[in-house]
Parts: structure tokens; C-alpha cells; sequence
């Protein structure tokens, strides 16, 4: 059982008052917001519509809004998470063409939006990328998968990403193949 001592003579520290308490804490959490830089540096607070319900201190809001610069506020069609344009060409049976690919909320024009992002997240390791090319000096066997090629370009973790893709070797024919959804299905067509 927890015991809390309590100052003898009865005296108490005053407690700060609700309004006071609530000011810190806007104070804090804008301050926190701004200074992590999270938030995107575009728009503005009477584009956003963004607006404090009911202050509790009259004038309270607009001395917290002022604080904050305009362009800390994202505008609300600003799109955040992961964005991937793929472009794929000579993949045959109507898979070419250029995709777009969000991730973190899902949406594109991507054929398997929620596969390919997941498919990407089980690829995202510590100290792996998911994106990066076969390495110098590696044994791959001697077979060809095709004309097809990918390009990839965007961000995926908040890193920018631009990743090839081919079908030139057994190394480079398994590379396209750990990418599948997010690059189109090749062995079901035939191919390798």
C-alpha cells in the first residue's frame, strides 16, 4: 500500500490553477510538434480549417495558434506514409505501365495496393534494404528471365528510393521475384 507524507502543519503547495495547467501543456505539445519537425511546412492554419473547439481561457487558443508558424500546420490533402511509383516495362500480358503506391494509409492506382504494402513490410528489416541491388562479385546461375524491367522511385521508411530491376540472371530473376506484388507475378505467366 502505497503511503503519500504530507508536510506537518497542514501547509500544502498551491496547485497551479486548470487554466494554467492547460496552457503548459498547449504550450508543450506545440512546441514538441515544432521542434520534431513533423509536420509538413506548407499551407496554413485558416487554410487547414483547423481550429481549437471551446478554449477554456478566452484568447487562450489564438496566443497558441500565433505561436505556431503557419507552415507548421500540414494542409489536410497532404498525403503522408510511404510513396512508390513504379514503372514497369516488356513484362507482357497487360503488367506494363507506371503505378502509383501509397503505404501507411494504402491507395494508388497499383493493382495490389495491400499486398504490395505488406509484402514491402516484410521485406523492411534492421540493416536490410529492401530495394538494394545484387552485390558486386555474387555467383548467380546463368539463366535469362525475360526482357521485363522495373524502376522504382519514391520514398518507403522516409528514405528515397530509386531500385532497378531485370530479369538478366538467376540472382536478378530472385530479386524481382522477393518484390512481387509490388513488381507484377512473371512465374505465373511461364517464366522462370
Amino acid at each position: 500500500m502505497l503511503q503519500v507524507s504530507r508536510p506537518s502543519g497542514g501547509h500544502r503547495a498551491p496547485r497551479p490553477s486548470r487554466t494554467r495547467r492547460l496552457s503548459r501543456f498547449l504550450v508543450v505539445a506545440t512546441g514538441s510538434v515544432v521542434a520534431t519537425g513533423s509536420v509538413v511546412a506548407t499551407g496554413s492554419v485558416a487554410a487547414t480549417g483547423s481550429a481549437v473547439a471551446g478554449p477554456a481561457v478566452p484568447g487562450l487558443a489564438a496566443s497558441v495558434i500565433s505561436a505556431v508558424p503557419a507552415a507548421a500546420v500540414p494542409p489536410a490533402t497532404a498525403r503522408s506514409g510511404d510513396h512508390l511509383t513504379v514503372t514497369v516495362r516488356n513484362a507482357g500480358g497487360g503488367a506494363d505501365g507506371r503505378y502509383e503506391l501509397y503505404c501507411h494509409p494504402g491507395g494508388g492506382d497499383h493493382p495490389d495496393v495491400s499486398g504490395a504494402c505488406a509484402a514491402l513490410d516484410r521485406g523492411a528489416r534492421w540493416g536490410k534494404d529492401a530495394f538494394s541491388p545484387v552485390p558486386r562479385g555474387s555467383v548467380c546461375t546463368m539463366q535469362y528471365g525475360g526482357a521485363a524491367t522495373a524502376h522504382v522511385t519514391g520514398t518507403w521508411r522516409g528514405r528515397p528510393v530509386d531500385a532497378r530491376f531485370d530479369r538478366g540472371d538467376g540472382c536478378e530473376i530472385a530479386r524481382w521475384d522477393r518484390m512481387v506484388p509490388v513488381l507484377p507475378d512473371l512465374r505465373r505467366a511461364g517464366r522462370v
